[in-house]
């Protein structure tokens, strides 16, 4: 199966690692990395975002023992529009993670529009952080946890939530 799956990946952490996983568990993957434009129109919260090629490079680094691990070949392409590489005809599967359901529910509609056969859509549930929230990138660059869901300490070298 081909596989397809979106996002901006900065930085990549144990929920992205969920969704790769999943992604492998199925098929050959291809990934689309949302542009240097498309990157701030598609993150809920304002916040830098390191370019492309930065993040290309770090997001291979991840994905190459994933692939090895499970015999699958991987790519990674430019995103430059929400619905991205989804709506071409060689993809089977979509993974999303619970708050881009709708994105892929609008590629299948998309598709059908364009004659094509629907994607099964996989969702992967969010990765608990220690504190039981979910990890994810805005949390690690504000520096309450690492890209483990671990919490960090505070300039104090204090951790609020093990001293409960």
């Amino acid at each position: 199966m081909d596989v397809a799956l979106g996002g901006t990946f900065d930085p990549v952490h144990d929920g992205h690692l969920a969704l790769f996983e999943r992604a492998f568990e199925l098929g050959d993957v291809t990934v689309g990395l949302t542009s240097d434009e498309l990157a701030p129109a598609t993150r809920h919260v304002d916040r830098y975002v390191r370019p492309f090629e930065e993040r290309k490079r770090d997001l291979e680094a991840e994905l190459e023992p994933l692939a090895a691990e499970h015999g699958r070949e991987f790519s990674v392409r430019k995103l430059e529009q929400p619905t991205g590489i989804a709506t071409e005809p060689q993809f089977d599967v979509l993974i999303v993670s619970p708050e881009t359901v709708a994105t892929g529910e609008r590629i299948n509609e998309l598709r059908e529009e364009m004659g094509r056969n629907s994607l099964r859509i996989e969702v992967v549930d969010h990765v608990p952080a220690e504190d039981g929230d979910r990890i994810s990138s805005t949390r690690i660059v504000k520096g309450e946890i690492d890209r483990h869901g671990n919490l960090t300490p505070d300039r104090n070298g204090r951790n609020p939530m093990r001293e409960r």
